[in-house]
């Protein structure tokens, strides 16, 4: 089918400006969102970005405690959340996740596969055992999770996948040759899903993190050098914090984002863009100094003390 140029209207469609409030097009009312890991530094902020936009949700992580305390805090907030303990070790849990969710609400419509396992070591002293370990968790359940997912969503007529990635998959970090590899490998999966669910309704993006404010990054801010090197080369000169991944999200997971599809989306300050020439060490680390000093803000939220 071709189309004409000259039958493409010129007049703003009233339908299509009904959409396009912020409020609607951003909202999940009415759906229903899993987030494996959710006891994260990143999977909280998720599940709570996801509920106060209108969904109920689902927090999945293998520690029980941290995620009905968050599930608890988000109903006080006005969203309907329950926890779901859930280790990824185990081959049935997949498939309890994704029963939870339709147990508790009839269907699914956001998946995100956060949950993940990192293991910083030399590429000479990773073990077998280990490799399996690794991809097992980071790989194989997050497609056996968008398998079992995708199946409902393509019989309800359409939803969203998130692969949680990470800056790893772009750029080549030292002693990360695990976990950058098997985030690298849900980009492809993305691509091979979008290709074949699209067109039955069913989007599937990568979202990837840059170093953030969360304890899986606490040793890079801890390290006596690590961190600077960081900085200094992050052209926004400051760590994210993990709720900075809450908009990217909704995008994806909502119909702003309705024609996205088998995308990597970096949220990781222009890291992976690039770095200034002829930077001293320590320029990073002082020029975020002076962001926090001058009371700069992300969200309305001053970050001083």
């Amino acid at each position: 089918m071709s189309v004409d140029p000259a039958r493409v209207p010129v007049a703003l469609d009233p339908a299509w400006l009904d959409r396009l409030a912020p409020g609607r097009l951003f909202s999940l009312e009415g759906r229903v969102a899993i987030v494996t890991g959710a006891a994260g530094g990143i999977g909280r902020w998720l599940a709570a970005g996801f509920g106060l936009a209108g969904a109920r949700v689902l927090l999945t992580d293998r520690h029980h405690d941290p995620s009905s305390a968050i599930a608890a805090e988000l109903r006080d907030a006005g969203v309907d959340a329950r926890p779901l303990c859930a280790d990824l070790e185990d081959e049935s849990s997949p498939g309890r996740i994704v029963d939870g969710a339709l147990e508790a609400w009839g269907r699914v419509d956001i998946l995100v596969n956060n949950a993940r396992i990192h293991r910083r070591i030399p590429m000479l002293e990773v073990t077998r055992d280990l490799l399996d370990h690794v991809w097992k968790i980071d790989y194989i359940r997050a497609y056996e999770l968008s398998q079992i997912a995708a199946r409902h969503m393509v019989d309800q007529g359409g939803g969203a996948i998130i692969h949680i990635g990470s800056i790893s998959t772009e750029v080549g970090l030292e002693d990360v040759s695990l976990m950058g590899p098997a985030k690298a490998a849900l980009v492809q999966l993305a691509k091979a899903m979008t290709v074949e669910f699209a067109h039955l309704g069913v989007r599937t993006n990568v979202l990837a993190p840059g170093f953030l404010e969360t304890p899986a990054d606490a040793s890079h801010w801890r390290h006596p050098t690590r961190g600077d090197w960081i900085l200094d080369r992050t052209p926004m000169s400051r760590p994210g914090h993990p709720a900075e991944m809450v908009g990217p999200a909704l995008l994806l997971a909502s119909d702003a984002g309705s024609y996205i599809s088998g995308q990597a989306i970096y949220v990781d300050g222009g890291f992976g863009a690039g770095s200034r020439w002829d930077v001293p060490a320590g320029t990073g680390q002082a020029e975020y100094r002076a962001w926090i000093e001058a009371g700069r803000r992300i969200g309305g939220a001053d970050r001083r003390g």
